[in-house]
């Protein structure tokens, strides 16, 4: 592994935290208001809301496996299928009225669009896992194996 510079580490740190953030946010929000209320609510939609800092991370996870040569696949076409089913996603919304309220959530176009959001926040969790990983390598021992690449 090559490159394993202070910066690389800053990048891929950062880069881990900030792809983990719009998964975990509503997971621990929705436990926070089901302790205090005692009621369960979840926002299936604020992984998407939040995508500005989940972008961020992959870019900077990506770079900084780009750095080392380590987890390029897994977190680049990780980033890659994020972008494409939150965009497809919102564009079939948009275009379908699911968006605005033309159509209603019974629709099959509402089962696509959700279908996607969950293909999106699984695609953010393997880029969180490639992050993981990197970062393990990271900090890693220079004598030690090192796991799958790529």
């Amino acid at each position: 592994m090559k490159n394993q510079s202070t910066f690389t580490k800053i990048l891929a740190i950062t880069g881990t935290l900030l792809t983990w953030f719009p998964v975990l946010v509503p997971i621990l929000l929705s436990a926070t208001y089901a302790m205090q209320e005692r009621k369960l609510r979840f926002d299936y939609l604020m992984p998407a809301e939040l995508f500005p800092f989940a972008l961020l991370g992959g870019i900077m996870l990506l770079w900084a496996a780009l750095r080392v040569h380590a987890w390029r696949r897994m977190i680049g076409w990780g980033l890659v299928v994020a972008l494409v089913m939150l965009a497809g996603g919102q564009a079939i919304a948009v275009a379908t009225g699911l968006a605005n309220g033309q159509i209603g959530m019974d629709s099959g176009w509402f089962a696509l669009v959700l279908a996607m959001l969950i293909v999106y926040l699984l695609a953010m969790v393997v880029i969180g896992v490639g992050g993981a990983l990197l970062l393990a390598d990271l900090f890693r021992r220079h004598g030690q194996a090192t796991g799958m690449r790529g």
